[in-house]
């Protein structure tokens, strides 16, 4: 019986990189083995434990045999003669089918290290197209190591499209898709894992309302890359260099949507945009059982971010509706949300837009601190109650942000 740290541990290990979830790997034991020292067996499908000091994941080596469609289709062995090279045989990239043993030895059946100096995402073995989710798997680690220099190797880019194009895609479920979204949504450079997607056709089966984009054309003057597809990737980009805060990023995904709507006659101009998008939005969060916090943040930039950035147009009636509709006075820090997503979206596009500034967000804000500096308890002191209780502080709202404008003059 042998212990082996495997997988992403090994490789970021061996990268430099930090890592904080380490799998292991068991060769040569049984479940009843497993059982006796005190693991705690989870999973159906395969064996897998749960050490009962660390909490780590603890699975017996095991193949795997493809025999029926979408990546449910598979029968695991984990017999007690199941090697280690097999064990890693059976995983998607070279440079996650390493070990390393308990005295620091790394084995590397697969030439995993070499594909790391190298910088090449390549697949171990033809059996790579037989999971679907490995698509998904590989533009996220493409997006993660990007930075890093790496680029998919030109056998594997062939294995995407041929696996996108028998079909496979399509039995993916939604928590699977969101699973690998969510996990994307935390990378640097995120916006690669669409272009690797879009590369190999699978972003228009997974995605539509994203690939739909793309050839879309925006008005130059705002747009000077053009493309809304092109613009969807550099407002992403920007949005990671932002914030680490993945509603942002998420909402930032969403809030074009509605102009893979706008009419041909009408290009390249979107008026009408922002609420044509409320129901792609809607869709694509309820296809992939998107959770309500990172939803409910998307329907409001997509809604509201034209409205942002045209601030220095808006009475101080509308400014005051805009942060009642974002619901910033009962949820603060939503409104930072919003204006960072709305940022990304300004700042991302295209030649200048590394000395464009967005003086929005400080206006906005602004506002909010001068409608948001009034005494409730005294306006209640003062024997308002009920609907006029909500329409002086409305006034006096409305009064504060007019102030706060006068001061500017």
């Amino acid at each position: 019986m042998r212990t082996y740290l495997v997988g992403g541990a090994v490789r970021d290990r061996l990268l430099g990189l930090e890592f904080s979830e380490k799998d292991w790997v068991i060769v040569g034991a049984t479940a009843e083995i497993m059982l006796e020292k005190g693991f705690r067996q989870v999973g159906r499908d395969f064996p897998v434990f749960i050490h009962p000091t660390t909490g780590e994941e603890y699975a017996l080596a095991r193949t795997e045999k493809k025999i029926d469609k979408g990546y449910k289709g598979f029968v695991c062995s984990a017999e007690q003669t199941v090697t280690l090279e097999e064990d890693l045989r059976r995983r998607d990239l070279t440079i996650n089918a390493m070990a390393m043993d308990d005295s620091g030895e790394i084995i590397d059946p697969y030439k995993g290290q070499a594909d790391l100096q190298n910088k090449i995402i390549r697949h171990v073995s033809g059996s790579f197209v037989e999971d679907p989710l490995r698509v998904l798997r590989l533009a996220r680690f493409a997006a993660k190591l990007f930075p890093y220099g790496f680029r998919v190797a030109n056998e594997t880019k062939e294995l995407l499209l041929s696996m996108v194009k028998q079909g496979e895609l399509v039995d993916l479920t939604p928590s699977r898709v969101w699973q690998e979204l969510h996990k994307v949504l935390h990378e640097e450079r995120l916006d690669i894992f669409f272009v690797v997607l879009r590369y190999c056709g699978a972003l228009k089966v997974l995605f539509k309302e994203i690939d739909d984009l793309f050839g879309v054309p925006a008005d130059p003057k705002w747009h000077p890359e053009i493309d809304t597809g092109i613009h969807f990737l550099m407002a992403l980009k920007k949005s990671a260099e932002l914030t680490q805060d993945i509603q942002v990023r998420f909402a930032v995904l969403c809030h074009d949507f509605g102009k893979a709507l706008t009419p041909k006659s009408e290009w390249p101009k979107h008026h009408g945009h922002d609420h044509r998008g409320i129901e792609l939005v809607l869709k694509f969060c309820q296809r992939h059982n998107v959770p309500n916090v990172f939803r409910d943040l998307a329907l409001i930039v997509t809604r509201e971010h034209i409205v942002i950035h045209r601030v220095n147009e808006l009475t101080v009636e509308r400014r005051l509706k805009v942060l009642e509709d974002i619901d910033a006075f009962r949820r603060k820090a939503r409104l930072a949300q919003v204006l960072t997503a709305c940022m990304a979206d300004a700042l991302g596009r295209g030649s200048g837009n590394g000395s464009l500034k967005y003086p929005q967000k400080k206006i906005w804000q602004e506002c909010f601190n001068a409608a948001n500096d009034i005494d409730t308890k005294k306006v209640i002191q003062d024997g308002y109650k009920k609907e006029d209780l909500g329409k002086e502080i409305r006034n006096l709202r409305i009064l504060g942000i007019e102030q706060w404008m006068n001061s500017l003059n």
